[in-house]
């Protein structure tokens, strides 16, 4: 059902739905606010035809069906479908989408941030994106997403963990107690290139010159390929692997041993709150320590942007002393 009323000099088109509430329109002239009337009742009555019924479907259904068709497109697909899991898992999950309100929005938010406030940023983005997906492409009748009606939480500040004085050794030590060979080597690796966990563990033989000292990354995360630079260091830990076994790559581990191996070598090393990405920020560093420009570094660590390299750049007061003297 369509009413129309004069606001000024404009026409509002109001269309009430039992399935979608009511959903406005404001016009420049009459007639195109019952044109649109038209058509969005033509599309409701269409897509009701293969709708989701809102008193029906819960969150953990779409959430379910997400995990299934889109996330599984996406290259992070292995960290979010973990995300996904945890979500499906919540009660908020078991809600059906007509009493996923606002108000339960943020009775979850609120839930989770002592989990921290970039996880529940994560969750709540995730949960926003399905319902905007089941809503242009699944048939839910749905007039508004919730997420769009809360505060969202504040953005955390950059880390600024680089590694301090013992702890590299500290590392070493704790990793001569772990069984993986493999782990160590990656650390180092890491260290020496400020290449990306997943950039590092999908490299493989083909796309390194040991001669060149370069590594031809395909895919990266910012979906565009680069040559890597490869110091000495890095050049002998590749040659040390590729002379102990015989693999199409030089670190054959897959992300979630070598996740589970990362979390129990920090704890080893008592280092529980470094994170295995702090090593790009301490790589990155390092290079800005040495001489290197901003164009040199974006080169090696593929950022396209000066002021998100300026967020992985951490320099330490007491080593510039000796460069303002």
């Amino acid at each position: 059902m369509a009413t129309f009323r004069r606001r000024k000099n404009k026409w509002q088109a109001i269309v009430r739905h039992k399935d979608i509430g009511v959903v406005a329109k404001t016009f420049q002239s009459k007639t195109l606010a019952v044109k649109w009337a038209s058509e969005e009742h033509e599309r409701i009555v269409h897509k009701n035809s293969s709708s989701l019924e809102i008193t029906k479907v819960t969150l953990g259904q779409l959430l379910l069906r997400y995990s299934r068709e889109v996330t599984v497109l996406k290259k992070g697909a292995v960290t979010e479908k973990r995300r996904l899991n945890r979500l499906i898992n919540d009660p908020i999950s078991t809600l059906t989408l007509d009493k996923l309100s606002s108000s339960a929005i943020a009775a979850f938010r609120d839930r989770r941030l002592p989990d921290g406030a970039r996880t529940t940023h994560y969750d709540l983005t995730l949960i926003r994106h399905c319902l905007k997906i089941a809503t242009h492409e699944w048939g839910l009748m749905l007039s508004s997403n919730p997420v769009d009606f809360i505060k969202m939480p504040p953005a955390s500040k950059p880390r600024q963990r680089r590694l301090n004085k013992g702890e590299y050794e500290c590392l070493e030590q704790a990793s001569n107690l772990t069984l993986n060979p493999h782990i160590w080597p990656v650390i180092v690796f890491a260290i020496e290139t400020g290449m990306r966990r997943s950039e590092i563990l999908g490299l493989t033989w083909d796309n390194i010159s040991l001669e060149q000292q370069l590594a031809y990354l395909l895919l990266t995360k910012n979906g565009t390929s680069r040559e890597v630079p490869l110091s000495t260091k890095a050049v002998q830990v590749l040659s040390n692997q590729r002379s102990r076994q015989d693999t199409p790559t030089p670190f054959p581990v897959n992300a979630n041993a070598f996740r589970l191996a990362w979390e129990r070598l920090r704890k080893r090393a008592d280092l529980c709150d470094l994170r295995f990405h702090d090593l790009r920020h301490e790589a990155i560093s390092r290079f800005f320590e040495m001489g290197l420009s901003i164009p040199e570094v974006a080169v090696i660590s593929g950022h396209k942007d000066a002021r998100m390299l300026f967020r992985y750049t951490h320099l330490r007061a007491e080593d510039l002393v000796n460069k303002i003297s």
